[in-house]
């Protein structure tokens, strides 16, 4: 059974509360009868809900914002050390935790379930939660999006399970310690803080020596990286593995893509659980879905009773959202902003709707991941028609040169070339015209655009709808993409 919560009649303020993670821990912590203040710099819905819910909060950062008797202070990762409110707390003396360090506190109380990798770890966390609460594992959770049939990112349930979405961005997934611990992959990402693929692959070798003794790691076999954690954890600790390959022990075979749904026969080492339907698209969900099952698995549940749950599940907010429907044209909105994700992201729109054209409208985001990662970016869009290039969102804090690793004389030489955001999209577009015009055999872009002013984006989407490059398509899908703002353009061109 879950222990008595410490958190009851506590007061802790959170600099930086309008975050999906940051507000839905403090809203875990309300439930727990801790007393919630916090400040953002603007308002948002996220904010709304938290007052609606008891929470005192303020826009904008000033010490004064600061109560008077605190127990602690929980800071996002996007806190500056200058911050006024921090600059005070430190004055005071009050306690100051990172978000990650209280959300292992929090799920210290719990058999934690920490679900890693540098894709799919919103749907994966998001998917579990939702199966454990149809088979009567009703979970605690914490989550980077909200699941689309809660309408929530985080809450408290009624079993001692703690499902948290778990980010390798400054090493804040150690200090979690969970029961179950799952790798999904391991790619280069966040080479702003990382000086390369080597260190982050320590670094998720850390995360798993730090499962429980007696608990279980979770690890996609088919990723090189996750391997080599395998190899180094096993024997030391028990290891379920994924994928679509026999060797994994929770396998896919037989899988069929249809407009409405996937289907795949899952096995649980060589032996036939049963055959899923699920309505998501793609082979990454295929493998997303085998890691719920494992995890089901390494928590003692009926994994037969899952593969039923699985059909249920119905996605995450911006993760491949349909947002609208008119006049034939479909408008998706999704969060994709590493070229691995766009690749799958379209591989399964491809998959799913083989006949329909689909434009995929792209805002980069963070310049220091499109320079690190420009190559990649170049073959990401292949099963897209006709691709238009936003220019990147900076984000706040880590766009800058003092936030950068360590570089080279050559990857100076680079930056300086790839100096504004503005430079780097057009570059990008550039790059992916040039592929295209090598007449490459792997692609079926017929038209790239580099858009600096999005409010023409709508008349440019009309007139690639009514012209020729997507003849003879009846249908089309418009894919709006990216981990910054896009959403807000998405709603206006709906409207």
């Amino acid at each position: 059974m879950k222990k008595k919560s410490p958190s009851e009649n506590k007061k802790y303020h959170f600099i930086g509360i309008g975050g999906v993670g940051t507000s839905g821990l403090a809203m875990i912590l309300m439930k727990e009868k801790a007393h919630i203040s916090g400040s953002d710099m603007q308002d948002s819905t996220l904010l709304n809900r938290l007052v609606d819910s008891g929470a005192d909060v303020k826009i904008g950062h000033t010490a004064a914002n600061l109560p008077d008797e605190l127990d602690g202070v929980v800071i996002s990762a996007a806190v500056r050390d200058d911050n006024p409110e921090l600059l005070a707390a430190r004055q005071r003396k009050i306690m100051i935790y990172k978000y990650a360090q209280m959300l292992g506190l929090v799920m210290d109380r719990y058999r934690g379930v920490a679900i890693s990798g540098t894709h799919g770890k919103s749907t994966t966390s998001g998917w579990l939660t939702y199966v454990l609460q149809k088979i009567g594992l009703d979970p605690n959770f914490l989550i980077g999006a909200d699941v689309m049939q809660l309408g929530v990112s985080s809450g408290l349930g009624d079993s001692d399970v703690f499902v948290a979405e778990a980010c390798e961005y400054d090493r804040s997934f150690l200090n979690l310690h969970p029961k179950v611990g799952v790798i999904l992959n391991i790619e280069p990402d966040h080479l702003d803080y990382y000086s390369g693929i080597g260190e982050i692959v320590e670094a998720f070798a850390a995360f798993a020596n730090n499962i429980a003794s007696d608990g279980v790691l979770v690890a996609g076999i088919e990723d090189l990286n996750a391997a080599k954690i395998v190899a180094h954890i096993a024997g030391k600790k028990d290891v379920f593995t994924f994928g679509l390959t026999e060797s994994a022990t929770f396998y896919a075979k037989n899988i069929e893509y249809a407009p409405d749904n996937t289907s795949f026969d899952c096995f649980y080492k060589d032996r036939l659980l049963g055959r899923a339907v699920i309505k998501l698209a793609g082979e990454h969900n295929v493998r997303n879905a085998l890691a719920v099952l494992a995890s089901v698995e390494a928590l003692g549940g009926d994994t037969k009773q899952a593969i039923h749950a699985l059909g249920g599940f119905e996605g995450m907010d911006r993760r491949l959202m349909k947002k609208a429907e008119i006049a034939g044209v479909t408008v998706f909105d999704d969060y994709a902003h590493h070229p691995t994700e766009i690749r799958a992201t379209l591989a399964g729109i491809a998959q799913k709707w083989p006949k329909t054209a689909l434009i995929c409208v792209f805002q980069p985001h963070q310049a220091q991941r499109i320079r690190t990662l420009f190559k990649e970016f170049i073959g990401a869009f292949n099963e897209a028609d006709i691709l238009v290039l936003l220019d990147v969102y900076k984000v706040a804090g880590r766009d800058s040169s003092a936030s950068l690793p360590r570089q080279n004389s050559r990857q100076v030489r680079t930056n300086r070339a790839q100096s504004t955001t503005k430079s780097l999209s057009k570059q990008l577009t550039s790059a992916i015209i040039n592929r295209q015009l090598s007449k490459s055999k792997n692609t079926r872009l017929k038209k790239v655009l580099y858009l600096p002013n999005p409010k023409k984006l709508k008349q440019v989407l009309k007139n690639f709808l009514r012209g020729s490059a997507l003849s003879p398509c009846q249908s089309a899908i418009v894919v709006m993409m990216g981990a910054g703002d896009i959403y807000k353009l998405t709603n206006k061109l709906i409207e």
